[in-house]
């Protein structure tokens, strides 16, 4: 079987800029090359984002992003890693340093110290496996490729360590309009202006020479039929795989989230405005989801002009580039001259319904057809799925599944504070009592998706249990906070006598209350 998949996977030809190299030695060297080139950065102009304004962390949480490491920390992190990954270049799983941190701990740990201490460590750490897998069956160009990071186990470490401290602080400078710290896809430029960054957004000295350190030693050799081609010198790009990666890239992406901002302060771009009850109304301009990016703006040329320059300057001061190739403009309504508007953007032109991250975009939520994308990823997965006589867990109960589903959205609207999403649903349908639920949607204000979410709200409340902190959002009569049921069901006919059904544990509690 491992011999079939060595076959499958063997690289015995690639084109590279349209020449097709067939000589082994030539198919290594041609691939090392080609990443040699990708990987170095080119002198060219850069503009300076010194005038961004960007959000800041408060000196305490810098100061706790650069406290020395405990063995708790640095352990806690090493076990909460995948130990079957593929080794890097030193040759250990993350399992082997899992299964022997009782002999190595004290090692491990002196590295730590050294680098909180020098900001450094070895330069071998930092060295890198580059795999190519292919992204579809056919695969002939190098372009075919994706390029896997395969990282040492300590370096690996190490950022996992650092990426622990920084998720905990993230949200304070990376606006609600992106909304996942997700891996990328590919190898991406975001390391050029990260120190820029973080500087602007309060991050001190020691801390970005951590990260400086981390992505600007790193050192690449491409695998090509398991056989090491190359060595040599990264000064641009993040490596998947590598944990700080994600983060790094968000805090990039996030200059592109304030340029988008500016333009619409400057009224070169609009946004799209949603409107709800009693006249609430606010603007969505764009939506991030790690490398993927969706703008909303009027279907005007001046406007994807200008849309267009923000790119452009966002792309010579950080080296990101949009792309356009695999980008569509999508038009809602009747819109005029269509084919100058994708020409201004330089895009293809696209229509609804569509989709965006794999969900259906702009069709019914009941409509067959728009799912059926969806439910031919669901169907390749239950083909994998065994009976359980033959050893396998067996189908789940998708209905009960779906309900637990829908009910988390409802608790994360109760519990979420600043998000996006919640502002939206807050501003088109308003919220009742305390804020964790929102009025009924109904009438032209009720969007499909969140209309088949409420109609669990009852059972989801039924079944929340409430923890009493100062009592000011928990109903006293009406609410779980004191045993399995509800006051009003322990006791119906007192509740009944009750003149403030609604009084909250605070209320009741303070003897005051009339």
């Amino acid at each position: 079987m491992a011999n079939a998949h060595r076959r499958n996977n063997s690289l015995d030809k690639i084109k590279i800029n349209g020449v097709w190299l067939t000589e082994e030695q030539d198919v290594r060297e041609g691939v090392a090359n080609a990443y040699h080139q990708m990987l170095s950065e080119n002198a060219e102009w850069k503009v300076n984002i010194g005038g961004l304004q960007l959000d800041h962390l408060s000196l305490q949480e810098t100061e706790n992003l650069e406290l020395p490491f405990s063995e708790e920390e640095v352990c806690s992190a090493l076990m909460e890693m995948n130990g079957d990954k593929a080794p890097g270049p030193d040759g250990f799983t993350v399992a082997f340093w899992q299964d022997c941190w009782d002999f190595v701990k004290e090692e491990v740990m002196e590295m730590f110290k050294d680098f909180h201490e020098q900001s450094s460590f070895l330069k071998s750490l930092n060295t890198t496996f580059l795999v190519l897998i292919p992204k579809k069956g056919g695969a002939e160009d190098l372009g075919d490729f994706r390029p896997i990071s395969l990282l040492g186990g300590l370096y690996k470490l190490l950022a996992k360590v650092l990426a622990n401290r920084l998720k905990k602080v993230i949200g304070k400078v990376v606006s609600s309009n992106q909304n996942a710290f997700v891996m990328g896809r590919q190898i991406l430029d975001a390391s050029l202006i990260a120190n820029e960054v973080m500087q602007k957004m309060g991050f001190r000295l020691k801390w970005m020479g951590w990260m400086w350190r981390c992505i600007s030693i790193a050192k690449f050799s491409v695998l090509v039929n398991g056989v090491p081609t190359g060595f040599f010198s990264s000064t641009k790009g993040l490596r998947q795989g590598d944990p700080l990666s994600p983060y790094l890239f968000v805090m990039g992406m996030e200059v592109l989230s304030v340029l988008i901002r500016r333009a619409i302060e400057e009224g070169f771009l609009l946004g799209c405005r949603i409107r709800g009850r009693k006249g609430t109304e606010m603007n969505i301009s764009h939506l991030f989801f790690a490398d993927d990016t969706f703008f909303f703006c009027e279907a005007k040329k001046e406007h994807l002009t200008h849309l267009s320059w923000t790119l452009f300057w966002f792309e010579v001061a950080s080296g990101l580039r949009i792309n356009l190739a695999k980008s569509e403009i999508i038009l809602v309504g009747e819109v005029e001259e269509v084919d100058v508007l994708a020409v201004e953007l330089g895009c293809r032109v696209g229509s609804l319904p569509s989709s965006y991250l794999g969900l259906p975009l702009g069709a019914p939520n009941k409509s067959l057809s728009a799912w059926d994308g969806v439910e031919e990823r669901v169907r390749r997965r239950l083909a994998l799925w065994k009976y359980k006589k033959k050893g396998g867990l067996g189908l789940r109960k998708l209905a009960l599944l779906n309900k637990a589903l829908l009910g988390k959205w409802i608790w994360r609207f109760a519990c979420d504070k600043e998000n996006l999403w919640k502002k939206v649903i807050l501003v088109k349908y308003g919220q009742e009592g305390f804020g964790g639920r929102t009025n009924e949607a109904n009438w032209t204000f009720g969007v499909g998706v969140w209309k088949e979410i409420l109609k669990e709200i009852d059972w989801c409340w039924e079944n929340i249990m409430f923890t009493v902190g100062n009592g000011t959002k928990i109903r006293f009569g009406t609410d779980h906070w004191c045993g399995l049921a509800t006051l009003s069901q322990s006791f119906p006919q007192l509740f009944a006598l009750a003149v403030h059904r609604n009084a909250t544990v605070e209320e009741v509690w303070d003897q005051n209350f009339g």
